[in-house]
């Protein structure tokens, strides 16, 4: 049996911060996944690195705790600041998430005008301002301690905000704004549901501003991904992964640990796990008394990993709102996180995106195997004809020299490669196209079928493929402009 100071179970953002910050202690962070960092965990397939969600860093800033803690754990982190936040796209207009209030302002009145929108996000943003200078933040409700700290800053609470604090956000919305439309409305939710996981009925004033205001401070990319934060965080803890903690049970004043691998007794146990998943760990009746009065939430994440092969330089982050929830979720929304093309690790091979939206666990249970594929290609496909359909243009081109087709996006001047293919021909007495020939299907794994006609066609006479007035679908898009080069 081996004896600790403290033992963490998670290594999750909260697990990683606490183990950096006692690290001088003798203490072991147990992670059962072989990746560390949980939900901001980065891993590794089919030779690509991907976030395992979303990347946005923020707070790391003069005057804010997450700079403070960083700086106390002695990590400067390898970040790079995003200058857009956040590019939202409704019916295809488009706001941007800056930092600046005027500029965003601006934007967010040529698309949502209301006549107090100045008002609203000017509330919003000093809310958030004045809760960043509080200095006794803290929540907790398992001892007496605990309640008489919590008191304390609740008081502190009701000094600086009053009666704001008791205001709801559904109920300041209408106050404010009385009136708002589907589409603004719409616009608050989809960003609350990237910060707070929920949607302006269930929140109070306080925490609408602070899920709104994030794009009011610095945000950054973390370059190799959430991941290398977490690895760097970590970088002289020791660390245990792949080995899971299964029973906890308190003996006087340690516990006593047993694992997947080995047994221990600890000092202190801190939890970076799921609240409504931990009673299960202890054997300590009173303990699992005060676990299980955390209600299971079933809300959870569906993510799709897109591989970009392009150089067109991409911000950082979007999210696309559409008009009607995605299926099999709970959300019309999904956020969208994209490698910075600086990134050596992540876009080696092309841009690394994580693509993810809300759903819920109740979804997807009690499924066959065959449901669970239909269901889940059903809303991936959802979610990828909506990543298109943002495109004001899809471009398809063939090269037969280099036995290359590209399917490209274009948004104004702006032309996108989402993807490319390596073509080639169904005659397996032909190595490689000779000449023009034609294309009689596009799906995920194209041939090029060429001709006895196109054959002899010299290089100098190409000519469209197909007649201008024909329409073809890709991914049930419509598709006008298909090319060849």
């Amino acid at each position: 049996m081996k004896e600790l100071d403290i033992a963490i179970i998670g290594s999750g953002i909260g697990g990683s911060l606490i183990a950096a910050l006692n690290k001088k202690d003798d203490l072991v962070v147990f992670e059962k996944d072989k990746n560390l960092g949980g939900c901001a965990s980065t891993f590794k397939r089919f030779g690509g690195y991907y976030n395992a969600g979303a990347t946005t860093f923020v707070g790391y800033e003069n005057n804010h705790p997450i700079k403070r803690i960083f700086d106390k754990a002695g990590l400067i982190p390898d970040i790079v600041e995003s200058k857009i936040a956040i590019r939202t796209i409704q019916n295809r207009k488009i706001v941007d998430r800056v930092q600046n209030f005027e500029e965003f302002l601006s934007q967010l009145n040529s698309v949502y005008y209301h006549k107090n929108n100045r008002v609203f996000w000017k509330t919003i943003k000093e809310i958030d301002e004045r809760f960043w200078t509080l200095k006794k933040v803290y929540f907790a409700k398992y001892g007496f301690q605990a309640y008489a700290k919590t008191a304390l800053f609740v008081a502190e609470l009701l000094k600086e905000f009053g009666f704001m604090l008791f205001k709801t956000a559904d109920g300041y919305i209408n106050e404010v704004l009385p009136n708002i439309s589907k589409e603004y409305k719409s616009f608050i939710n989809a960003q609350l549901l990237i910060t707070l996981q929920t949607t302006s009925k269930d929140l109070s004033l306080l925490a609408m501003s602070l899920g709104l205001a994030y794009p009011f401070h610095k945000v950054f990319y973390p370059i190799g991904g959430m991941g290398q934060i977490i690895e760097d965080l970590l970088k002289d803890v020791n660390v245990s992964n792949k080995e899971q903690i299964i029973s906890i049970k308190k003996e006087q004043n340690r516990y006593r640990l047993i694992s997947t691998k080995d047994e221990y007794l600890a000092s202190k146990v801190i939890l970076n796990s799921a609240i409504f998943e931990s009673s299960k760990l202890f054997v300590d009746e009173n303990i699992k008394k005060y676990y299980d009065k955390f209600s299971f939430s079933d809300q959870s994440a569906f993510v799709v990993y897109v591989k970009l092969n392009s150089k067109e330089k991409l911000l950082h982050h979007y999210q696309i709102i559409l008009k009607e929830n995605i299926p099999n979720c709970i959300s019309n929304s999904f956020f969208i996180s994209v490698s910075d093309i600086n990134d050596e690790k992540l876009s080696k091979d092309g841009y690394s995106i994580t693509i993810s939206t809300h759903s819920k666990a109740i979804f997807w249970e009690g499924l066959t195997k065959d449901e669970y594929e239909a269901k889940k290609e059903l809303t991936q496909n959802s979610i990828m004809n909506e990543f298109l359909n943002n495109f004001e243009n899809l471009i398809i081109t063939v090269d037969s020299k280099k036995n290359i087709m590209e399917l490209k996006g274009q948004n104004n001047t702006e032309l996108i490669t989402i993807k490319t293919y390596k073509v080639s021909t169904a005659k397996t007495t032909i190595k490689k196209p000779l000449g023009e020939g034609y294309i009689t299907s596009i799906s995920l794994n194209p041939q090029w079928h060429p001709t006895s006609k196109t054959l002899k066609v010299s290089a100098a006479g190409y000519q469209p493929i197909f007649s201008p007035d024909r329409t073809f679908k890709y991914l049930n898009i419509n598709i006008e402009h298909l090319q060849h080069l």
